[in-house]
């Protein structure tokens, strides 16, 4: 069979798949450790922490050592140790003698697994023969959300099945999927990285105000991202108690459909729509998606303004990619690196400081007062809190793009 560009796409779309996988599938089973493990908000929102920190780290390395290793190695290595670290996630917790500890080293593996991946599919499809890069960028990235799609459906629907005591068998069974990318990663044609002396070094593109304003939206779009899709299976079960299999459905699936529809309609007609002004829009949508699932008074309206921050969303993270290759087009893997350091960074805070908002507002006076006078529990109001406090991220993603605009940043 002759490989052609074509299954490089196709295999960079499954990589995307396979990130899904590593960062939604243990949100999902929080509420299984915090009752099979003992654990507290602040210590399942530090496994998202770990997850994006040790991300940061992997990307760091791969901003520096990616070039020489090359594509293929390092996407061959990424896809193992994804893999590697699921099936870690099944079999440690069980037989070390702390289960988060075990929690801990499986979520270190997959991440930097992760980590190496998110460098390296971006700037693979961007050197790919074609036009219309913006397009094909969030196309790319809208895999990811259909991949997240799949991770809610069939875990939620196997967990039905098998019961939540055999938890430990999904871990395994999603390992699947970056073993047989990890195959065709062996095989497809791959362009070569952007040459070393065309290439823009990272000390002049910090000296781009351009640039620098790209990381700081960069960071707010991964935290904005992140702190709804993995809170949001814990909230709408604890937050709102309404089933797992209802929550999850109208949560964090729809959140992720919400979220896959947007980049796809942006992969088709991109090239119609100012991308600046859609960013705005998504910020402004976010924050009002943010506000009604923490205030609105019907769980179902919560859910639903939960999944419909999925489309507020949808273009942050591949939009700012887009906006950066344009002004900086032989940036290189480096580039692409230090934008999903500062994703990742905002991936890893955000979730983290909604759980430590959350743990902290419980043992407030203010908040015990206001859950007694209007019946809620700590618990779910504390989560509320959380979430609440997470509007400043797209806030400050609404007034970057602004300035960006306004003052008509060059590069």
């Amino acid at each position: 069979m002759k490989y052609t560009y074509k299954h490089t796409l196709h295999a960079c779309y499954t990589g995307l798949i396979t990130q899904a996988v590593i960062n939604n599938l243990a949100p999902l089973l929080f509420t299984v450790f915090q009752s099979e493990f003992g654990l507290s908000f602040e210590q399942v929102g530090r496994l998202i922490l770990f997850n994006f920190g040790t991300q940061i780290a992997a990307d760091i390395f791969a901003v520096k050592y990616v070039d020489i290793i090359g594509f293929r190695r390092s996407a061959v290595a990424a896809h193992l140790l994804c893999a590697v670290g699921l099936i870690a996630l099944s079999i440690l917790p069980n037989v070390l003698p702390s289960p988060y500890v075990g929690l801990m080293l499986a979520v270190m593996i997959y991440a930097v697994g992760g980590g190496l991946l998110e460098v390296l599919v971006s700037p693979i499809v961007d050197s790919l023969p074609g036009e219309e890069k913006e397009s094909a960028m969030s196309l790319l990235h809208s895999f990811y959300c259909w991949g997240q799609v799949g991770v809610v459906l069939v875990t939620t629907l196997m967990i039905q099945l098998i019961g939540r005591q055999l938890w430990a068998v999904l871990p395994v069974l999603w390992a699947i999927i970056p073993l047989y990318n990890l195959l065709r990663f062996l095989k497809v044609p791959l362009m070569p990285p952007v040459p070393q002396e065309t290439r823009v070094p990272l000390k002049n593109l910090f000296k781009s105000r351009f640039f620098v304003l790209a990381l700081i939206i960069m960071m707010c779009a991964g935290a904005s991202e992140l702190t709804m899709s993995q809170w949001s299976s814990l909230f709408a079960e604890r937050g709102l108690h309404v089933s797992k299999v209802l929550g999850d459905l109208l949560g964090p699936c729809l959140f992720a459909v919400f979220m896959g529809i947007g980049r796809t309609i942006y992969g088709v007609w991109g090239s119609k729509i100012n991308l600046s002004n859609a960013l705005l829009g998504c910020g402004v949508l976010c924050v009002a998606c943010y506000v009604v699932t923490v205030l609105a008074p019907y769980p179902l309206l919560s859910l639903l303004a939960c999944a419909l921050c999925g489309f507020s969303v949808s273009l942050m993270w591949p939009g700012t990619f887009s906006l950066t290759a344009q002004k900086h087009p032989t940036g290189g893997t480096a580039m692409f690196g230090m934008l999903a350091v500062f994703g990742d960074l905002g991936a890893s805070a955000g979730p983290w400081v909604a759980g430590l908002i959350s743990d902290l507002s419980q043992k407030s006076a203010v908040v015990i007062a206001v859950g007694q006078r209007n019946g809620l529990d700590l618990a779910q109001l504390g989560l509320k809190c959380g979430l609440l406090v997470a509007t400043a991220f797209p806030l400050v993603l609404f007034v970057s793009v602004l300035f960006f605009k306004r003052d008509k940043i060059s590069v």
